[in-house]
């Protein structure tokens, strides 16, 4: 895997998503698509990044951009998480984690002086013509999802 940059063409992907059937990115040329990954459905700061992004739902869509959330939960899990907080963005189920480390964003972590292998939450926003627009790594969640809003109006 080579590290992704602004300009590198996004890698492809089909999952599986919540809801049912399945998310490709590249059925989604001409929209802007934003891919944000996350550690685990229902902890504490990934429910408030779905909800932001969420809420924000109607703008994106104004905006010609899909958010698309990826975490290496099943999509039964996915399903539940959705329905538990009225969530509206897609989130898709990367349990092979093929996606995860094509992006770069299974990594390394430590917690207490232990050290795990986990998603570092990262966003991409992609143009529509399928290149790297943006990266966030290591996001913090308080205002994340209203800066991406504002980056993908610009595109």
């Amino acid at each position: 895997m080579t590290d992704l940059t602004i300009g590198s063409t996004a890698p492809d992907f089909t999952l599986p998503r919540n809801g049912e059937g399945t998310v490709t990115l590249s059925k989604l040329q001409g929209k802007a698509v934003i891919l944000y990954f996350y550690p685990k459905d229902d902890t504490s700061g990934c429910t408030a990044e779905a909800i932001d992004f969420s809420a924000l739902g109607g703008e994106f869509e104004a905006a010609n951009a899909v958010v698309i959330g990826i975490s290496p939960d099943s999509v039964k899990s996915h399903d539940k998480f959705a329905a538990k907080h009225s969530l509206s963005v897609i989130l898709a189920s990367d349990e092979e984690r093929k996606v995860l480390e094509a992006y770069g964003v299974w990594k390394e972590k430590s917690m207490y002086g232990k050290k795990y292998m986990g998603v570092e939450r990262t966003t991409f926003l992609i143009g529509r013509d399928g290149t790297i627009a943006e990266i966030w790594n290591k996001v913090k969640v308080a205002g994340h999802a209203q800066a991406v809003l504002e980056a993908a109006k610009k595109l």
